[in-house]
């Protein structure tokens, strides 16, 4: 159930967070989903550029079914998320015009500007499935995390000021 993975702080207690999960929701995950492996295939391979570009279509194709069209162009037109949208949509016109490994580069650095917002929630959901999240629920684990997000959020706070 998503509804579990709201914390405990969020600004209106009383009401949990609700996400319907219908037909296009669930093809839009499948599509991110295939946009990532499809992505890791291409820089597994050498990046190939037709596997790596095809990655980006049905990643961008997933994630705009996933959380609407409107909500996606909202989150890519941020004015907080300019540097991130710019790193990403040059990245994949490098990948489209022949040089995937600066257009992949570029890309991961869109990619973690645009989403770092998500990282806590991630965690959150990373401890919570049942293998894999005793692995990220060890302290030497969770001190790293921690460590390294604030440095993250160190490093591109100081960039932006």
């Amino acid at each position: 159930q998503l509804q579990d993975f709201v914390c405990s702080s969020s600004p209106v207690p009383s009401k949990m967070v609700s996400f319907e999960m219908n037909d296009l929701k669930k093809i839009g995950l499948g599509l991110t989903g295939f946009g990532v492996f499809f992505s890791f295939l291409g820089i597994v391979f050498f990046f190939d550029k037709g596997l790596i570009a095809m990655g980006n279509i049905l990643f961008l194709s997933g994630l705009g079914l996933t959380i609407g069209l409107k909500s996606t162009m909202q989150f890519f037109t941020k004015p907080k998320n300019y540097k991130g949208t710019i790193s990403f949509g040059a990245g994949f016109f490098l990948v489209l015009i022949g040089w995937p490994f600066f257009g992949m580069l570029l890309e991961a650095y869109g990619f973690i500007v645009l989403f770092s917002g998500f990282w806590p929630t991630l965690a959150v959901f990373l401890q919570r499935i049942p293998i894999l999240g005793w692995i990220f629920q060890q302290p030497f684990v969770t001190s790293v995390w921690i460590s390294q997000h604030r440095h993250f959020f160190f490093v591109a706070e100081s960039y932006e000021a």
